[in-house]
């Protein structure tokens, strides 16, 4: 199972909870429920290094996804998905 960690108030999160609805291949865990959630999530990003220029830059870094080989990716491709397209201004 992927386990993708976001909060239904991010764009590019809901982009994908709607992509991932009634596939158990996928889990979404919601960061914003438990503080135990965020804790959890916090760790992954505080551990590893993909995380580095996101956090320079004040950025939470969700979606975050935990592919099935345990990698960590921000990469919705790289999970089965599609990522949300970019806006046009």
């Amino acid at each position: 199972m992927i386990k993708i960690y976001g909060m239904p108030t991010c764009p590019d999160c809901a982009y994908l909870e709607n992509q991932i609805a009634g596939n158990d291949n996928y889990e979404f865990i919601d960061i914003g429920t438990h503080v135990k959630l965020l804790k959890e999530f916090l760790s992954i990003r505080d551990n590893n290094p993909i995380f580095d220029e996101l956090k320079k830059e004040g950025k939470a870094g969700i979606p975050c996804f935990i592919l099935k080989d345990k990698t960590v990716t921000l990469v919705a491709e790289e999970a089965g998905l599609k990522s949300r397209p970019i806006e046009e201004e």
